[in-house]
C-alpha cells in the first residue's frame, strides 16, 4: 500500500509532503527481537531487585519506612538521571553497542554485591549497609549506560519509510520489558521474600532474589554480545549503534547536521545554571541533595541542547514537544512508582492477600502490572494499527493524556475502597489488582508511546541524548514518587504494634496525649512515627487522603495535556 510520508526534514517547508518508497517492508526486523530479549532479561534483573529492595532495607538493614521511600525514590531517580551521561558518551565516543555491554556488566556486578550484602548483614550490619550503597551506585551507572542506548537502537532499526511502525515496534519492545518484569517479580519474591506458616519473614532469604537478578542480567548481556553483529543491522546490513566516528551520511536525514555544536559560552552558562538550580531546589524548595541534583540536571540539559547552533526552527519545535511531554510524564511516574514503596508497604501491612486460596507475598502483588502488560501489549498494538488504518489514531500526546487520566482513575477507585478501613480493616487484594490493571492500560498509552515519540522527533545527532532527557523526566517522577511515598500515614500494623507497647497511637497522632521520652524512644525503635505526614501544607490523616493526592496531581496533568494537544500537533510538523 502506498503512503505519503509527512515527516519534515530539517529545512523543509512545513506544508510540503515528502514522497517515500511505495512498498515498505512488512513485519519487523529480526534485530527487534534481539533487543527484545536483551531488554527482557535486564528488566527481570531490575524489577526482581526492585520488588525486594524496600523490604530488604526495612527488615534486614533495619531502616524506617519513610526513610526507605526517600532512598527508593532517589535510587530510581538516579537510575534515570545517568542515561543523560550514558547517552552523551554513546553519541560522542563509545556508540550504543559498547555502552549496552558496559551497562549490562555493571548491573550484573551491582546485583551480585546486593547478594553479598544480604548474605552478611546478620554478622556485620555496617559492612552490609556499605555494600548495599556500593551496589546501588554501580547499578545506577550501569542502568545509565544501558537504558538510553537500547531504546535508541530500536528506532534506528527502521528506515525513513517505515517510521509509522514505531508505535507498534515500541509496544512490542515494551512487552519484552514487561515479560522480564513479570518473571523478575514472580521468581525473585518466591525465593527471596519467604514467610513461614505463622507469617514470620525469613530475612536471610532476600539474597537468593538478588542472585537471580544478577544471573538474569548476565544472560541479557550475553544475548546481545553474541547476536548483535548478525541481527542488529540496517536493511542494507550496516551495523547499528557502532562507534560514532564510523557513522555514514546514510545514518542522518537529508540536510541534517551530523554533529552537535555547543559553544564554550553555552557550556559555561549551563554549568552556572545547574549550580543556581541546585541551590534553588535544595535551599528554597527544601529538596534533599539527590533530588535537587536530579531536578537541576534535567532542566540544565534541556536548555543546553536548545543552545546548539545547528538546530533548525523545525528541529527546535520538535525538541520542545519532547520537553513538554516529558514534563507531564513526571506526574505519571510519581504515581505509578508507588508500586515499589507505599503500595508494597500497604500490601504488607494492611491488605488481605488471599488470592483464590493462595497467600501472595507482599512483594509479589505488583507482579500483576507485568502480567497485564504481557496480556494487553499486543491488543493495544493492534488497536493503534487499526485506528491508523482508518485515519483515526490519536497523536502521541493525546495517548499520553489518556494514560494520565487512567492512573488518576485507578487511585480514585482505591481511595474510596480504603476510606472506611480505619486502623484495623484490611484492603482486599482484588482492589490492588484492579489498580494495577487500570494503571497498566495507562502505562501502555504513555510509556512506549513516549519512547516512540522521542525516536520520531529527535535529530539523529541528539538521539541518545534526548532519550537521556526523556528518562530524566522518569528520574524526576521517581524522585517525586519518593517524596510522595514518604507521606504515607501509619498503616494498621503500626497501631497494633503501638498498642502492644501500651501506647494509644491514635490519641498520640490526634495530639490528645503527650508522649513521655521513654514512649517516644519505644516508638522510634519500632519504626513508628508519632505524627501525621504533611504535603504542600496539607496534613495527610488517612490512606484516603494519601491516595487523593495522586488523583488530583494526575487528573490536573491529564486535563492540561488534553487542552494543549492541538498546539503540540502543530509543533510536531507532520510527525504522527
Amino acid at each position: 500500500m502506498s503512503q505519503t510520508h509527512t515527516d519534515q526534514v530539517a529545512g523543509a517547508t512545513i506544508d510540503q509532503p515528502i514522497e517515500v518508497e511505495a512498498h515498505p517492508k512488512k513485519g519487523h526486523p529480526k534485530g527487534l527481537w534481539v533487543l527484545f530479549g536483551t531488554e527482557m532479561w535486564e528488566r527481570f534483573n531490575f524489577y526482581g531487585m526492585r520488588a525486594l529492595l524496600t523490604l530488604f532495607l526495612v527488615n534486614s538493614l533495619l531502616m524506617k519506612e519513610g526513610d526507605v521511600s526517600l532512598i527508593y525514590g532517589a535510587f530510581l531517580g538516579l537510575c534515570y538521571l545517568t542515561p543523560m551521561l550514558g547517552g552523551f558518551i554513546a553519541d560522542r565516543f563509545l556508540g550504543n553497542r559498547n555502552c549496552i555491554l558496559l551497562g549490562g556488566s555493571l548491573m550484573a556486578i551491582g546485583q551480585f554485591l546486593l547478594f553479598i550484602s544480604a548474605s552478611i548483614f546478620g554478622t556485620s550490619l555496617g559492612t552490609a549497609t556499605t555494600l548495599m550503597w556500593t551496589a546501588l551506585g554501580i547499578i545506577v551507572f550501569g542502568n545509565g549506560f544501558f537504558k538510553p542506548n537500547i531504546s535508541s537502537m530500536v528506532g534506528s532499526l527502521y528506515p525513513k519509510q517505515e517510521k509509522s511502525k514505531l508505535d507498534t515496534a515500541f509496544t512490542i519492545f515494551y512487552m519484552g520489558i514487561n515479560i522480564g518484569a513479570f518473571l523478575g517479580q514472580f521468581i525473585c519474591p518466591i525465593i527471596g521474600d519467604v514467610k513461614d506458616a505463622n507469617g514470620v519473614r525469613d530475612i536471610h532469604a532476600f539474597k537468593w532474589g538478588f542472585l537471580a537478578a544478577s544471573i538474569a542480567m548476565m544472560l541479557g548481556t550475553l544475548i546481545f554480545l553474541f547476536l548483535k553483529n548478525k541481527y542488529v543491522v540496517t536493511p542494507e546490513g550496516r551495523p547499528i549503534g557502532g562507534l560514532p566516528s564510523k557513522n555514514s551520511a546514510a545514518d542522518y536525514e537529508e540536510g541534517e547536521s551530523s554533529k552537535a555544536n555547543f559553544s564554550n559560552k553555552s557550556l559555561g552558562l549551563a554549568g552556572v545554571a545547574f549550580v543556581a538550580l541546585w541551590c534553588l531546589f535544595f535551599f528554597v524548595v527544601g529538596q534533599n541533595v539527590v533530588y535537587s541534583f536530579i531536578y537541576a540536571s534535567g532542566i540544565t540539559l534541556a536548555g543546553l541542547i536548545l543552545s546548539d547552533k545547528s538546530l533548525t526552527k523545525i528541529e527546535t519545535q520538535r525538541i520542545l514537544v519532547i520537553y513538554i511531554v516529558s514534563f507531564f510524564v513526571i506526574f505519571f511516574w510519581a504515581a505509578f512508582e508507588q508500586a515499589g514503596s507505599s503500595l508494597t508497604f500497604i500490601a504488607d501491612n494492611q491488605t488481605d492477600r488471599n488470592f483464590f486460596g493462595v497467600q501472595i507475598p507482599p512483594s509479589m502483588v505488583q507482579i500483576f502490572n507485568g502480567l497485564f502488560v504481557i496480556i494487553l501489549a499486543v491488543p493495544f498494538s493492534l488497536l493503534w494499527d487499526k485506528l491508523r488504518s482508518k485515519g483515526a489514531e490519536p497523536i502521541s500526546p493525546m495517548k499520553q493524556a489518556f494514560g494520565l487520566a487512567l492512573i488518576a482513575l485507578s487511585y480514585f477507585i482505591i481511595a474510596h475502597n480504603v476510606k472506611d478501613l480505619g486502623n484495623t480493616g484490611l484492603l482486599g487484594v482484588k482492589w490492588l489488582i484492579l489498580l494495577y490493571l487500570i494503571q497498566t492500560c495507562g502505562e501502555l498509552c504513555l510509556s512506549p508511546i513516549g519512547l516512540s515519540l522521542v525516536s520520531k522527533l529527535s535529530p539523529k545527532r541528539f538521539a541518545s541524548l534526548l532519550y537521556g532527557v526523556f528518562f530524566l523526566s522518569n528520574a524526576s517522577g521517581y524522585a517525586l514518587a519518593g517524596t510522595l511515598g514518604s507521606i504515607l500515614p501509619p498503616t494498621g500494623d503500626k497501631f497494633e504494634k503501638a498498642k502492644s507497647l501500651g501506647i494509644d497511637l491514635q490519641s498520640v497522632l490526634d495530639k490528645k496525649i503527650v508522649l513521655t521520652p521513654y514512649q517516644a524512644e519505644l516508638l522510634s525503635k519500632n519504626k513508628i512515627v508519632s505524627h501525621y505526614p504533611v504535603f504542600a501544607g496539607y496534613t495527610i490523616h488517612s490512606l484516603y487522603e494519601f491516595f487523593m493526592v495522586f488523583v488530583i496531581l494526575c487528573g490536573i496533568a491529564a486535563i492540561v495535556l488534553f487542552a494543549i494537544t492541538p498546539w503540540l500537533k502543530k509543533m510536531m510538523h507532520g510527525v504522527k
